[in-house]
């Protein structure tokens, strides 16, 4: 298994994951030929992948799902919904719907995209299981629900959203309407509601866990780590690798 962010931020979101055989990207929120880029960092080619994974239809996560699909032959599977959103975009690209909350078969992969709360027409987080663990996602959310913990409870690698620390956010240049959206049941999720989330799902097969989303005006990496070490050196259920994801690199490749 292999997971890496390619790019983590407001300005452009993928991530790759490699399992059983199967290699895919949740979103695609860069330019095509900058996700080409970054693959090559991590040594992949882009024609090896088998599919794309979309988790809502704001820019920074559909930037180059069109291109990238065309040009390599990649099936994106979205949501009815978020299809109906951005289908302009993808173009003539081979699209296979979804519907939120229902399972479904990828090759040798489970997928599981669930409901979260975002200020999106149906925004989901994932869930992708093969015989080598799961792996979770959960990004852009405003609120962490029973439903997404207990989604992501058993999850070998996690991906969580840390997009702004409080304080940051509140004393920052943003203006009061846009505070008030990022702080909602429908905008995103602090350091401390991420580190609340993991403190639900921590379990004893949890090797990796990815910070993810981190704001560039709102957070700081070394804050966002400092919340997540706290919450992880005050337990003794597992001690993952943490890794905080960044928006103008690729971030360290997890291999399990």
């Amino acid at each position: 298994m292999r997971v890496c962010l390619l790019a983590s931020g407001s300005k452009g979101n993928s991530l790759f994951v490699e399992s059983d055989g199967t290699r895919v990207l949740i979103d695609a929120g860069l330019s095509a030929r900058e996700i080409v880029r970054r693959l090559a960092v991590i040594k992949v080619e882009p024609a090896d992948l088998d599919g794309l994974f979309i988790s809502h239809e704001h820019v920074d996560h559909v930037r180059g799902v069109g291109v990238l699909a065309r040009k390599y032959r990649l099936p994106v599977h979205v949501s009815y919904p978020t299809h109906h959103e951005v289908r302009q975009g993808f173009g003539d690209a081979a699209v296979v719907e979804f519907e939120s909350g229902y399972s479904f078969g990828f090759r040798d992969l489970l997928i599981d995209p669930f409901p979260i709360t975002h200020d999106a027409c149906d925004p989901v987080g994932f869930t992708i299981e093969s015989k080598e663990g799961k792996v979770g996602v959960a990004t852009d959310l405003g609120t962490a629900t029973r439903l997404v913990a207990d989604k992501l409870k058993g999850c070998r690698v996690l991906v969580l959203e840390s997009n702004h620390d409080e304080e940051m956010l509140m004393g920052g240049p943003y203006p009061w309407h846009l505070k008030q959206r990022i702080k909602s049941r429908h905008g995103h999720l602090s350091n401390n509601d991420s580190a609340a989330l993991l403190a639900e799902v921590l379990h004893p097969g949890l090797d990796g866990l990815f910070l993810a989303h981190l704001s560039e005006v709102n957070n700081d990496p070394v804050v966002a780590k400092e919340v997540a070490e706290n919450l992880l050196v005050a337990q003794t259920t597992c001690s993952p690798r943490l890794i905080v994801g960044d928006q103008y690199r690729p971030s360290e490749t997890l291999t399990l």
